[in-house]
């Protein structure tokens, strides 16, 4: 197991230290072999993903069929919901001969796992192996699930490093963050720390506003990052902010990695004209079945065939397809034929792409949606994908928002739902939100959907241009 994974369970205890115990802690632990502080695994998944780009596509297919059959060969020994799935729907994992034969495997929906998630898990793994991981998701229906550790994480490690160096990467990059880290609570608080595990500069996303844009610019031209590691709606707010206050950029840039919000193609050229690189985008979610990434040279985002196997459901009146994925690696808790709610445009196979892989043009839905603060501040909802058990044994979370600095938390309970936590549930929001928000709980049957039944994170009477993209 990697150190990383040892250490996790006490990563908040860590965070709460004063920042030069921290800074001195991770000093020592970044000097460590990478093959101690990541595992043993680590350096693996590296080679695939680098080699990985040059194999045909009998090579892709070959590895995909192997990891198919492993998966699919644990999930039908070991874990009960799948055993029994496979039974009703005749379904045998050696009955996988080409990518069409797993269209006979049922579908698994983010309900079945909230419905199942004890009989999801293997039992050929003890619970030491399993670490435990939750998220929101874009819709706001909280799913939590186990990754595999000494695995799951590693893999994740060295296959987003390798796509990203697409788009300007290299080991030992420094790197400065924008995307949802809390560094106070307070509106007026601090707006970065430093990260020296990694040598990285942590940036709030929660104090970014007109009149505090030369202190950021200030922070960044101290450190002098390589690259810039953003949520778009942080990076855009700070190049908005930058041109309004007609300052320029000064430190020249490999790159800017925008990741877990969708980035349109005008968003794409404002980051890229004010901060003078090129702005690269990936696809993912904390469930780790599929991920997708732009090209070297193109703005496809291509499927890491190495990563996990990628369907596409049928296209609906918009022309988009529903991603469907398997997880490969993690034996711990397989996700199979999971339906992510996250909806994509394919890349027509005449089209020459960069890679034999799956290709798609366009990523819709996780849009970038915000709460407003009294003071103005902009909160983007990505940063409420919380990944402890915060928001367990609640179906579905939702903001509700129509005045500046005042929000309602909305939520659905599941059966399992104790009251008792609804006070470590309003410290996590409160602590996101700032000293300058206003916010109530309130239970309710069901919260709002989209006409074609989605849950939606925020429902907002705000005017459009306070709470869309700046």
């Amino acid at each position: 197991m990697s150190l990383e994974d040892k250490l996790y369970p006490l990563l908040s205890f860590y965070d709460r230290l004063p920042l030069g115990a921290r800074s001195a802690i991770g000093a020592v632990y970044r000097c460590l072999p990478t093959s101690i502080r990541r595992g043993k695994h680590y350096r693996g998944f590296q080679k695939i993903i680098t080699e990985g780009e040059t194999w045909s596509q009998e090579q892709v297919w070959e590895y995909q069929k192997q990891q198919l059959r492993k998966t699919l060969r644990q999930a039908a020994g070991f874990c009960p919901f799948y055993e029994k799935r496979f039974a009703e729907a005749r379904f045998s994992p050696e009955s996988i001969h080409t990518p069409e034969d797993m269209a006979a495997c049922p579908l698994l929906t983010k309900a079945d796992i909230l419905e199942n998630l004890p009989e999801m898990v293997s039992r050929a793994h003890p619970q030491s192996s399993q670490l435990y991981i939750t998220t929101g998701g874009s819709t706001g229906v909280p799913v939590g699930f186990y990754l595999q550790k000494g695995i799951s994480r590693p893999k994740e490690q060295a296959m987003l490093e390798g796509m990203w160096k697409r788009g300007g990467f290299f080991e030992g990059a420094r790197l400065a963050l924008l995307r949802g880290y809390v560094t106070s609570t307070r509106s007026t608080g601090t707006i970065s720390t430093y990260d020296a595990t990694r040598d990285w500069l942590m940036l709030s996303s929660y104090h970014l506003t007109p009149e505090r844009v030369g202190e950021y610019l200030s922070e960044l031209e101290k450190f002098r990052p390589d690259l810039l590691y953003v949520y778009p709606s942080s990076a855009l707010m700070l190049a908005d902010y930058i041109e309004a206050a007609g300052l320029k950029w000064k430190i020249p840039l490999r790159g800017i990695l925008c990741g877990s919000e969708r980035l349109t193609n005008p968003q794409k050229l404002i980051i890229e004209r004010v901060f003078g690189c090129r702005a690269f985008a990936w696809y993912g979610h904390s469930e780790r079945v599929v991920l997708a990434a732009q090209g070297r040279n193109s703005d496809h985002y291509y499927f890491v065939p190495q990563y996990g196997f990628v369907e596409f459901g049928s296209p609906n009146v918009d022309g988009l397809c529903e991603v469907i994925g398997t997880s490969f690696h993690n034996m711990v808790m397989p996700l199979i034929r999971y339906r992510t709610g996250d909806f994509v445009r394919l890349v027509d196979p005449e089209e020459a792409n960069e890679f034999p892989w799956p290709a798609v043009s366009e990523i819709a839905g996780r849009e970038q949606e915000f709460l407003i603060s009294a003071t103005g501040r902009k909160i983007s909802l990505t940063a409420f994908n919380m990944h402890d058990r915060v928001f367990d044994d609640l179906y579905a979370v939702q903001f509700y928002q129509d005045q500046r600095g005042v929000a309602q938390f909305r939520y659905v309970s599941g059966p399992s739902f104790n009251p008792s936590r609804l006070g470590a549930i309003e410290q996590s929001i409160r602590r996101k939100l700032g000293d300058d928000f206003q916010f109530t709980l309130r239970q309710v049957i069901e919260v709002e959907r989209t006409p074609s039944g989605k849950h939606k994170w925020l429902v907002t009477s705000l005017q459009a241009d306070e709470n869309t993209k700046p």
